[in-house]
């Protein structure tokens, strides 16, 4: 049975609120605060310096990592959306530093899957935004309110993807990459690229991005030429590629992108 407030030798027993529920096993840090009528289940591990809002739900084998902020009314660690879902144990994890917002909705894995829905550190996730099983979350990333990710998904560091965006399952969403407001991805998105519309289409490089990360004009400008050779010059694919693989140099960030293309696997926005 659960119990109303958790109490060891270990930490003040003013942390966790006492209409908040902890079951027994429970891993809580000794500073983690817990608001009001949260519920935090047995095999849960919340790491240091952490808030968890009101009414916050977390619970399944998910592990937290340290300093994040989960506001009120968030679900972390529910089984998945899955009907093939037959009870396996599978996982959440969260890195550190993340900033997740009212009504997120983050699923476990499943087997078909690496069993484990995974977050990097140092995201900011909005209001709404559901992560569903088996999606793997880099960090830096910025999830504008409702984003909303079917199972499988993948999303590159410091991706950001905008309001209503949708994502199909399956689908990679590359690192310095960035989504309009309710744009429809149902396949790859590429790293460093602007994406917008039902469905998604390429509108160039995400250049503001780069800047604000510390790109310089050079490096800027051969990824601005990369994106021109896989969307501007009337290549197919496979002589984009190729005409990539002669452009990398000393230019990790192309060899970034010919990496992401070959690795595709439901094909790229076009």
């Amino acid at each position: 049975m659960p119990q109303r407030l958790l109490r060891t030798d270990h930490r003040a027993d003013d942390m966790i609120h006492t209409t908040a529920i902890v079951y027994p096993g429970a891993n809580i840090a000794p500073d983690v605060e817990i608001g009001p009528y949260a519920v935090i289940g047995p095999h849960v591990e919340i790491g240091p310096g952490c808030r968890i809002g009101p009414h916050t739900v977390i619970t399944g084998h998910t592990r937290i990592g340290a300093n994040n902020r989960i506001y009120q009314f968030a679900s972390l660690g529910e089984i998945p959306q899955d009907k093939k879902y037959s009870g396996e144990v599978t996982r959440l994890e969260i890195g550190d530093n993340n900033t997740i917002r009212e009504f997120c909705t983050f699923n476990c894995g499943t087997a078909q899957d690496a069993g484990v829905t995974r977050v990097g550190s140092n995201n900011w996730i909005m209001a709404y935004v559901h992560l569903a099983h088996d999606c793997q979350i880099g960090s830096h990333t910025v999830f504008a309110n409702n984003a909303q990710l079917a199972g499988h998904v993948r999303v590159g560091d410091y991706a950001i993807l905008g309001g209503f965006t949708v994502v199909h399952q399956f689908c990679h969403i590359g690192a310095h990459s960035i989504t309009a407001m309710g744009t429809i991805v149902l396949q790859d998105i590429p790293p460093f690229v602007t994406a917008s519309g039902n469905s998604a289409r390429p509108y160039g490089v995400n250049i503001e991005g780069l800047k604000r990360r510390g790109f310089g004009p050079a490096t800027i400008t051969k990824i601005k030429r990369a994106y021109k050779t896989l969307y501007k010059a009337g290549h197919t694919l496979d002589q984009a590629k190729r005409e990539l693989a002669r452009q990398v140099g000393d230019c990790p960030e192309v060899r970034v992108l010919l990496d992401f293309l070959t690795s595709s696997a439901r094909g790229i926005i076009r």
